[in-house]
């Protein structure tokens, strides 16, 4: 993929968003993992905590990567993360961890949970970046400092205008699509055959935006008919 082309931008937008969308998470684990300890010794367990756990994403993401190139496993990747840009929209997440006691603990902590809860976004960047490792370090570079630094903002954010999670959902439905269409076992059928590629692709975006936005509307009034009880 050559720099600074379409093709190269929008990848790399698809990377950046997902790891935004789908890390927000993780940087609330950040914080509930160190809130205890001392302001002096949160810095420290922050800073070596999130590169733990950036280098462990990092080897996690090369690996899937690599693993993608062998045959209908693009097509398996593509139907999980369609399920994970569903759960996006439908699920409530709840954010259950201990808070440690000591700063190696705390570190740990921060390493473990990155790495469990990061595994959907693993798998997402590794379909976006399409076999290209310079595409994983470029969108770790931007996106991290931005989640771990700006984790609050980006939270603030999504409370106040939802249709970001719908945009992230969208873009993980994109990748899913694409990831399925470039299949090498069925690639050459959609080549020539693009309408079908593009109604594919479009039909995979609109249906899970549509059934996770109508699951969190019956998820919603559930929870209406609860507190009215």
């Amino acid at each position: 993929m050559d720099l600074f082309t379409p093709e190269f931008w929008s990848t790399l937008f698809s990377i950046v968003v997902i790891d935004l969308v789908l890390a927000g998470d993780n940087a609330i684990v950040i914080g509930l993992a160190a809130r205890n300890l001392p302001k002096a010794q949160q810095k420290r367990v922050i800073f070596w905590g999130t590169l733990g756990a950036i280098v462990i994403r990092s080897i996690l993401t090369l690996v899937v990567v690599w693993l993608l190139r062998i045959p209908g496993l693009l097509i398996l990747g593509g139907l999980l993360l369609i399920w994970i840009a569903y759960k996006l929209l439908a699920e409530e997440k709840e954010h259950e961890v201990k808070t440690a006691a000591n700063v190696y603990a705390a570190i740990w902590t921060i390493i473990v949970a990155d790495t469990a809860m990061g595994l959907d976004n693993v798998l997402a960047v590794a379909g976006a970046a399409h076999g290209n490792f310079l595409m994983v370090v470029l969108g770790l570079i931007i996106s991290v400092p931005i989640v771990v630094w700006g984790s609050t903002i980006i939270l603030r954010w999504v409370d106040r205008f939802p249709i970001i999670i719908f945009v992230g959902s969208g873009v993980l439905a994109w990748t899913a699509g694409k990831m399925i269409v470039e299949e090498p076992l069925v690639e050459e059928f959609f080549v020539e055959h693009p309408f079908i590629r593009w109604g594919v692709i479009l039909v995979l975006i609109g249906g899970v935006l549509l059934a996770g936005w109508m699951q969190k509307k019956r998820a919603g009034r559930k929870k209406k008919q609860q507190q009215a009880q």
